[in-house]
């Protein structure tokens, strides 16, 4: 079946109210932005995440798809929606830290599964972790650690650094100056949604910084880098992913060129998984994928694998079989740590162009089998 279809058919199903109890599927709640700012990274992490279920051939598995529009509030109803009248038994989907933080502790509290294709506030990560949470992607720090030690290997020293003020910016921050070496000639928390940054931009000029650290995801990087390409600011910048990711980059185009960036995942990782994943993606949608796209993909055939071994009606066996983690990733080996969050490579990206398309190369490992600083106050 086709992805698109597959898709139409997950809503139909949604609209009359889910399989039958004699199918015994597994149904998952998928919530994730699909409209509005941010649209894009829903789009990937829910297109990864369903080619990975078409690619499977199983049909005990039913997915609910819906739009949080970026808004808590909304995540909430229909996170209450899915538990309680659809009667989900994992949920999924999530992409902004402050809707994970208004949905997830209530899901798990609830009995129900929660596997994160990508938001991973601190919060769920140390003492607020929970069993039945567990994250696909990353704990919000790792990625932006990765960019503090790669700052220390080419010797910055004065670092200008921002981020939007909500959950996954302020550990953005916080896991930057964990590894980070120098001294900060700037530390600003945007708005979120933000747009016009000249007065940053102005801010950084009159520093003295020597480089420029940022974390602002979808259409915020976009803008950022823009207006910092057009200001005639010629200081380095490095980031994580979310900024430099594979639809950001279309937008941004040449400004980004150069770019050094710190991510646990690249279509250039060398294993067989990845290399299909990469192609098979292509093919179907027509666009490369990017980290949000891998995510969602990974997610979902961690729930296959655990769904091969039982069902979530056995919650300890279900439990056990995803802390296995036993599928191939398309990071390569993959393994959860105590909280339930990855231990990963996390690599230095460089931005490049193909033709006439913008994308990443990996450089080097900023980070060797990393886990997070959160998981020592993690217990079950």
């Amino acid at each position: 079946m086709k992805l698109k279809s597959l898709i139409l058919s997950t809503a139909l199903v949604a609209l009359a109210g889910g399989a039958s109890a004699e199918n015994h599927a597994v149904k998952v709640g998928m919530i994730t932005t699909l409209s509005g700012g941010g649209a894009g990274l829903g789009i990937d992490v829910r297109d990864g995440f369903m080619l990975a279920i078409a690619q499977s051939g199983r049909d005990d598995i039913e997915v609910i798809i819906e739009d949080d529009q970026r808004k808590p509030d909304v995540a909430v109803q229909l996170a209450d929606k899915m538990i309680q009248s659809d009667d989900v038994d994992v949920m999924t989907g999530i992409i902004w830290s402050n809707l994970a933080m208004a949905v997830v502790p209530s899901a798990v509290a609830q009995g129900k599964f929660y596997l994160s294709p990508n938001a991973g506030p601190s919060a769920l990560a140390g003492k607020g972790c929970h069993e039945n949470y567990f994250n696909v992607a990353w704990q919000n720090d790792n990625l932006h650690e990765a960019a503090g030690a790669y700052a220390n290997s080419v010797n910055y020293s004065n670092s200008f650094i921002l981020a939007p003020n909500y959950p996954a910016g302020q550990d953005a921050l916080t896991g930057y100056k964990r590894m980070y070496e120098g001294e900060l000639a700037g530390e600003i928390f945007t708005k979120l949604g933000q747009t016009d940054y000249a007065a940053e931009i102005a801010q950084i000029r009159a520093s003295g910084a020597d480089s420029v650290f940022f974390f602002l995801p979808g259409g915020m990087g976009i803008s950022f880098l823009k207006q910092y390409a057009d200001s005639g600011v010629d200081l380095p910048v490095v980031g994580p992913a979310f900024s430099f990711d594979q639809g950001i980059l279309q937008a941004v185009g040449g400004a980004a060129l150069g770019v050094v960036n710190t991510s646990q995942w690249n279509k250039d990782i060398d294993n067989a998984a990845n290399a299909a994943f990469v192609e098979t993606f292509q093919a179907e949608y027509g666009r490369l994928p990017s980290l949000y796209a891998s995510q969602g993909f990974d997610t979902a055939n961690l729930l296959i694998s655990a769904i091969d071994v039982a069902s979530p009606d056995d919650a300890d066996a279900f439990r056990a079989a995803l802390e296995a983690a036993n599928f191939d990733s398309t990071r390569g080996d993959f393994e959860f740590g105590p909280n339930h969050h990855p231990i990963q490579d996390i690599y230095a990206r460089e931005v490049i162009q193909e033709g006439d398309v913008f994308t990443n190369k990996i450089i080097g490992v900023a980070l060797e089998n990393h886990s997070d600083a959160y998981a020592a106050e993690c217990s079950f």
